[in-house]
């Protein structure tokens, strides 16, 4: 059994367990709680009306959130010749091509995103084991695979991020800190919700979110009225 800080059962105490909260109201709400000692992250956790296990309901997409999401992203860009040169310029914090590849397959592992141009894909599928896991493998669905490098960092830098199910039905995703102002966070958070709606699979018949709450890092969560 996990032992919650004096900090947290005093944030518990002023949330209604009972009660769904409308998006805005939680915002405020969370606001006030007595955070950690660092700048917490805002998220947001889904539960989904699907089965993971059917390719066609996999639930997966990306998000610019209009706000960021308020921490540095460490992006690797897998590319050749001018791509090199052009991703460097966008100010990529690690660039390569088969050097890149080979020092991640290495160990190397200090990034957030991955980008690839198309050509590098062949190269890149042997860190399938590697990054396939942690939720890095460059897709075209995701806009990660592309010959318009510069955009796509871009777009990282902007603020998008992916959403994908889990194996238990679960959507879990980070919509900015606590430090940033009530209407940034509300809006973040309701342009995710809004995404993840239509990311419903033609396949699936019926309720297709069946419950989304928000809390913040070391906090407790509050549910949104649907």
């Amino acid at each position: 059994m996990s032992v919650r800080s004096k900090r947290y059962k005093e944030s518990e105490k002023t949330i209604d367990r009972a009660k769904t909260y409308s998006l805005k109201e939680a915002v405020g709400v969370l606001k006030k709680l007595n955070p950690p000692k660092f700048d917490a992250s805002v998220d947001l956790h889904f539960s989904i009306n699907v089965d993971p296990k059917k390719s066609d309901q996999m639930v997966r997409g990306t998000v610019v959130l209009p706000h960021g999401t308020g921490k540095k992203v460490r992006v690797a860009v897998f590319c050749k010749g001018e791509n090199e040169k052009a991703a460097k310029e966008a100010n990529a914090d690690f660039v390569g091509g088969t050097d890149l590849i080979d020092k991640v397959a290495g160990g190397f592992i200090d990034f957030d995103c991955a980008i690839a141009t198309p050509e590098m894909m062949k190269d890149l599928s042997k860190l399938g084991k590697i990054l396939g896991p942690r939720g890095l493998m460059p897709s075209p669905k995701t806009g990660t695979v592309t010959n318009d490098i510069v955009k796509a960092i871009d777009d990282v830098r902007r603020g998008k991020v992916e959403f994908r199910v889990d194996k238990q039905g679960g959507i879990h995703l980070s919509v900015g800190k606590v430090s940033f102002p009530e209407e940034k966070i509300y809006e973040n958070a309701l342009r995710v919700i809004e995404m993840v709606n239509e990311s419903k699979p033609a396949s699936v018949k019926g309720k297709f979110v069946k419950s989304v709450f928000i809390s913040s890092t070391m906090n407790c969560g509050l549910k949104l009225a649907m």
